[in-house]
């Protein structure tokens, strides 16, 4: 068994501490948070124990989960990693790119394993059409939230957006050549809400939105592919295909077809519902991490796929930037 401490005892920590015991890969031997009250009672309430420094916890661990405001996640991860301990750290993998970098270095020189909790990745109905995405040449994603004012010290891109920048990046195998963006702050002193164009050196292009003051939540995602489109609900864990395929001869009178006009033939239409399994996609990816640590196997979502979201992010947030410029006189 592998021993796992955590560190963070806020509301995603709690529901790591909840999880990790349900892993029989894991030991779970504690948690660490600097807020002593908060910590004494979530050791009371949850019956685990709470360690009184970060420091002692990481010296017991064999893995260590840094469920830490995002500020923090450099200090953590980085000490964790000069200790040689596997990390699991919650998105985004860090505050800035310079520490990204940096984390991936450490990662290298440490020799163990390390994921970024970008967790989409684990929701049953964008694995449900995985093997259905084939060079996908436009994608469209909305993340839609109601307004919360826990996350708004940071600007929407970070908040939000960086999901669907991971889930992007991991379906489209091409370079980033163009990012243009903008959006609206509302409430807040950074976007609330923000679009962003992303044109990649194959020609696909994804356009991106997210709000964090909408009327109702949604997170949809949809794929545009040759002969294919599939579309992705985050939300509501539901998937959907539609696909076309050439007609040989005279169509089925039954069936839904398109004529493509004179010579062109026609296609078939047909739609599929891919099975979407019930799981809890936060259990799903810490089990993920046991299981390459323990089979020294490639994490699915690694440090250089953190940096790669966190990178686009950035690059993003600086285009918002620009836009919000005052105009010289």
């Amino acid at each position: 068994m592998l021993k796992i401490g955590v560190l963070g005892a806020g509301h995603l920590g709690k529901i790591h501490l909840k999880l990790i015991k349900q892993i029989p890969e894991y030991e779970l031997i504690g948690f660490y948070d600097p807020d002593d009250a908060k910590a004494a009672e979530t050791a009371q309430n949850m019956g685990i124990r709470k360690f009184s420094d970060m420091e002692a916890l990481m010296d017991a661990a064999d893995v260590v989960d840094i469920v830490t405001p995002t500020l923090s996640h450099y200090e953590c991860a980085s000490k964790a990693l000069r200790k040689s301990k596997h990390i699991f750290i919650e998105k985004p993998i860090t505050n800035t790119i310079e520490e990204a970098k940096s984390l991936m270095s450490l990662v290298t020189e440490a020799d163990v394993k390390a994921q970024v909790g970008h967790v989409e990745r684990f929701n049953p109905a964008f694995t449900a059409v995985q093997d259905y995405l084939e060079n996908p040449m436009f994608i469209e994603t909305h993340r839609l939230a109601q307004f919360n004012p826990r996350g708004t010290d940071v600007s929407v891109v970070l908040d939000l957006m960086i999901h669907d920048l991971d889930i992007v990046l991991s379906v489209v195998n091409a370079n980033i050549k163009r990012i243009s963006a903008s959006g609206v702050a509302i409430v807040s002193e950074e976007p609330d809400i923000a679009n962003a164009r992303l044109e990649f050196d194959n020609g696909c292009v994804a356009n991106l939105t997210a709000s964090r003051f909408s009327l109702k939540n949604m997170r949809k995602t949809r794929f545009f592919q040759r002969n294919a489109y599939i579309s992705v609900d985050f939300l509501k864990k539901a998937a959907e295909l539609v696909k076309m395929r050439d007609i040989e001869g005279d169509p089925d009178p039954f069936s839904m077809s398109i004529d493509l006009g004179e010579g062109k033939g026609s296609k078939e239409i047909f739609f599929e519902k891919p099975k979407v399994e019930e799981n809890n996609a936060i259990l799903d990816e810490l089990k993920s991490f046991a299981d390459a640590i323990q089979n020294n196997t490639k994490p699915p979502v690694t440090v250089e796929d953190g940096y790669k979201a966190l990178n686009i992010a950035h690059k993003i947030i600086a285009k918002l930037n620009i836009s919000a410029a005052p105009l010289e006189k």
